[in-house]
């Protein structure tokens, strides 16, 4: 039945020459449509160029002590407009231009006022005035000229404040290179290395009295290991005679001060010295009577050497206590500094002092080791006696010589240096409190004396050592100056040796700041009047205007085009076409009722074989339509379509969805259906998001948006022109088809109270005479 009657209703179409033209007519018509406003707006933007804008300059210029050339803003606007050919600028009298505007001979005009430079340069001054240009524009002429003139008016106002900026900018760098080459020349050179070399005397001072003070607080300390070597060396004189009290007493009255306490100390030594010579004659007596002794009981007279081995052995151990002390004293003096005139001849008194001292050491070891000898030899040989008497008497005699050089380098040499170190150290001895009321024979005396005297010692190194430190601060923050003195000098050389990180650092600056100065001004100023490029990425390219809006054409063609098929063939079947279909003749039996559909039902067309069967031709020629409207854009126009195929698929879903819809329409409500599809026409036009992103659009637009064919079939197309991203291009198509449901459900499932409610309708409206 479906068959029988789109076979039908081609033979009508194609009947005669008319019928083919019409038919021809339908197919063409909505790709003329398409075409034409796809043409139209190609490349608008493109024309700009053609559109008159008048500038007319009233600017009078400035001139002011701080800017002593002149400046007029007004004509560097006028000759930059001439290289600009976004718009045709028109350069004429104040009065023409604003005349022009009203007249509609020009779009639009910019006066500038006489007054603009002096406004510009308020900038330097307390009372800032906005400079403003004066912009008349006649919005009656045309919706999109006043937008695309405004654009050319920003334009000019960018052109302004780029220039006004830059101009700024290159004074400024001007100005940073001059700077920067004074501070280049030779006389700025000569200035940094005499600063440089006076901040390194300085810090040289500073750590000089940084030393300076760190060798008194070590001298201090010797003299108090000195101190302390003495009074034990003064315990064990008193140990081999009684005689040595008498001696410590006698310098008692003499301990003052520190230094008084060291003269002490020097006469207590010499008179040690002294003693210990004395007991060395003592011993020579010992010994002689222990070998005088040697016929009446030689084990007595063993027993006598052994006991004076031994008592020259114990003393050996003071011969290193004083050594020790003269060696912490020469490293103290090795701290002085190198111009002190007394440092080399102190060190090279206390170097002799202890070769004696360790020569006396000797002949004592020697003589104790003799002592010891000659112990075993006078009970084993009687007759060796005599000769081991006379070489420890000998020995004896040597060893006083060393004592008495010992004695004699000490006064001669040691004693005026210690005198003299002494002397420079009174101011700080002076402030010892305690006074050394009695020295007795015994070591604890001593040792409360020289216990009070390194008490106060320690508090003076102390404080001396304090001082040090802060010297040894300030010398550090001198020669940190000098360093970035010299690593800003080597970078500003370009001669940085690149020695550690930040040195590097600041190389690198100062580099970059050379670089910024002695660069092109004009190009540096240029750069930061206009700091931001704009770097445009096009994603799914578009090739031009009119590209964009084919999809939006094309789909309101083809909709369009739908509509033109209902308006000029007939949506229902005459009962002669069902008689002819049915086989039964030019008429249906009268049984049948009444023209309309569904009478032929009994005799086997059904609604729904009439419904696709004259919906045939309609599918037919709206395929056609897209075909030719597609095929058209892409191989007529040029339109952009990476997809073509896919471009061509959504005309065809679109064509069958729109016509399918148009014709239910039609089927059910008549005319008032062709209405209908007329008014979804319309709002699909307005709300399909086409022109205008739907966002800009009213509420009531975007809520309907999701449910209007017209927004998937152009989302879809654009997918099929410039890319698809994911699914897109499929869900699109879904979408759109998904439309079908809803009209073959009126065109099929309500046919029968439609087609009653139809009648009604259509009976009312003949009542008229009118309608």
């Amino acid at each position: 039945m479906i068959w029988g009657i789109f076979k039908r209703d081609m033979c009508h179409a194609t009947r005669n020459v008319i019928a083919v033209i019409v038919s021809m007519g339908l197919v063409v018509v909505p790709a003329l449509y398409a075409w034409f406003n796809i043409a139209a707006s190609w490349d608008p933007y493109g024309n700009t160029k053609a559109l008159k804008v008048a500038v007319a300059n009233n600017d009078k210029g400035y001139k002011s002590d701080l800017i002593p050339v002149r400046v007029n803003v007004g004509e560097t606007i006028i000759s930059t407009l001439h290289a600009n050919d976004q718009l045709d600028w028109q350069f004429v009298k104040s009065d023409k231009a604003i005349d022009g505007v009203k007249s509609g001979e020009y779009y639009a005009a910019i006066v500038i006022p006489k007054g603009f430079s002096a406004d510009m340069m308020t900038l330097f001054s307390p009372d800032i005035k906005h400079a403003q240009l004066k912009y008349y524009l006649n919005e009656k002429i045309n919706p999109i000229a006043p937008h695309i003139t405004d654009q050319g008016a920003t334009t000019v106002v960018n052109t302004i404040d780029k220039t006004f900026a830059k101009t700024i900018a290159q004074v400024g760098l001007d100005l940073a290179s001059s700077i920067l080459h004074y501070s280049q020349s030779p006389q700025m050179a000569e200035y940094m290395r005499n600063l440089n070399g006076n901040l390194t005397t300085m810090a040289d001072t500073l750590s000089g009295a940084s030393q300076q003070v760190t060798s008194y607080s070590q001298l201090l300390g010797s003299a108090n290991d000195i101190v302390d070597s003495t009074g034990k060396l003064l315990a064990s004189a008193t140990k081999a005679g009684k005689q040595a009290q008498n001696a410590l007493k006698q310098g008692k009255s003499g301990a003052t001060s520190f230094t008084s306490a060291g003269a002490n100390v020097t006469s207590s030594v010499n008179t040690a010295l002294d003693q210990v010579s004395g007991a060395f004659d003592q011993v020579a007596a010992k010994v002689n009577k222990a070998f005088d002794a040697i016929g009446k009981g030689s084990d007595t007279a063993a027993s006598q050497l052994a006991t004076l081995s031994e008592q020259i052995s114990s003393g050996e151990s003071l011969y290193d206590t004083y050594i020790t002390s003269l060696n912490h004293m020469r490293e103290s003096v090795e701290q002085l500094p190198d111009s002190d005139s007394a440092k080399q001849a102190l060190l090279e008194a206390i170097d002799r002092e202890i070769t004696l001292l360790e020569a006396a050491k000797g002949d004592s070891q020697k003589l104790a080791q003799q002592l010891k000898d000659a112990s075993t030899q006078v009970t084993q040989d009687t007759a060796a006696a005599e000769s081991s008497r006379k070489e420890i008497l000998n020995r004896i005699t040597s060893a006083k010589q060393s004592i008495s050089n010992v004695r004699d380098d000490y006064a001669t040499n040691v004693k005026p240096k210690i005198d003299a170190l002494a002397s420079t150290v009174s101011t700080l001895i002076s402030q010892t409190d305690s006074m050394i009321t009695q020295l007795s024979g015994t070591a604890d005396g001593l040792d409360d004396v020289t216990g009070d005297v390194g008490t106060n010692v320690t508090s003076i190194r102390s404080t001396l050592g304090a001082i040090a430190k802060k010297l040894d601060s300030s010398a550090a923050t001198v020669k940190e100056l000098i360093t970035k003195l010299e690593t800003g000098g080597n970078a500003g050389d370009g001669n940085s040796d690149g020695g550690d990180g930040d040195n590097d650092a600041d190389s690198g600056e100062s580099d970059e700041l050379r670089a910024l100065a002695t660069a092109n001004a004009s190009t540096l100023s240029t750069l930061i009047s206009a700091p931001v490029a704009l770097h445009r990425v096009s994603v799914y390219p578009i090739a031009n205007y009119g590209s964009a809006m084919a999809p939006f054409y094309t789909i309101l063609s083809i909709w369009v085009g739908a509509i033109i098929l209902c308006a000029m063939l007939k949506v229902t079947i005459s009962d002669r076409e069902k008689a002819h279909v049915l086989g039964l003749g030019d008429t249906l039996p009268r049984i049948a009722g009444p023209s309309g559909p569904g009478n032929a039902s009994r005799w086997g067309l059904r609604l729904d074989h009439e419904y696709f069967g004259r919906y045939a031709i309609f599918a037919l020629l709206a395929l056609l339509q897209g075909t030719l409207v597609c095929l058209g854009d892409t191989y007529f126009l040029g339109v952009q379509a990476n997809h073509a195929l896919q471009f061509l698929a959504v005309g065809w879903l679109a064509a069958l969805v729109f016509s399918n819809i148009v014709y239910t329409l039609t089927v059910s409500f008549g005319d008032i259906g062709k209405a209908v599809a007329v008014v979804l026409l319309v709002m699909q036009v307005a709300g399909s998001g086409g022109t205008f992103p739907i966002e800009t659009l009213p509420k009531f637009f975007q809520m309907l948006y999701p449910f209007l064919p017209f927004p998937h079939a152009i989302d879809a197309m654009h997918a099929a022109m410039a890319g698809s991203y994911g699914n897109e291009y499929l869900l699109d198509m879904v979408y759109l088809a998904l439309f079908l449901i809803p009209s073959l459900l009126l065109g099929l499932m309500l046919r029968k109270p439609v087609i009653r409610l139809n009648n009604w309708v259509s009976r009312n409206l003949e009542s008229t005479k009118v309608m």
